[in-house]
């Protein structure tokens, strides 16, 4: 089979193939904790209500793209806002498993 182009063809090739996927946006979601309630039970929810997740203080939470878990992390306050910081980032065998 001959070859079509050089190496730095390819490359170049491959770097456009990316650069048409850069402006794509992505919903990036943090799960803090999940939690199963009857319909009734969250009916009665107000102002000031707590509701308990399944996760404990400093354990780390999810952060899922486009609703597939992708990479877990930490809760950051950045000056004013709360931030994720990422510790593991989830490979595609992983995600498999699911």
């Amino acid at each position: 089979m001959a070859d079509s182009g050089s190496g730095a063809d390819s490359v170049r090739l491959k770097f456009t193939e990316l650069e048409a996927l850069l402006d794509v946006e992505v919903e990036i979601t943090a799960v803090l904790g999940t939690s199963m309630m009857p319909v009734s039970q969250i009916l009665k929810l107000g102002r000031g209500a707590v509701v308990e997740l399944n996760r404990a203080v400093g354990e780390d939470i999810e952060v899922h793209a486009n609703n597939r878990m992708v990479a877990h992390g930490e809760v950051v306050v950045v000056e004013d806002r709360l931030g994720v910081n990422l510790t593991d980032i989830v490979i595609l065998a992983e995600i498999q498993k699911e």
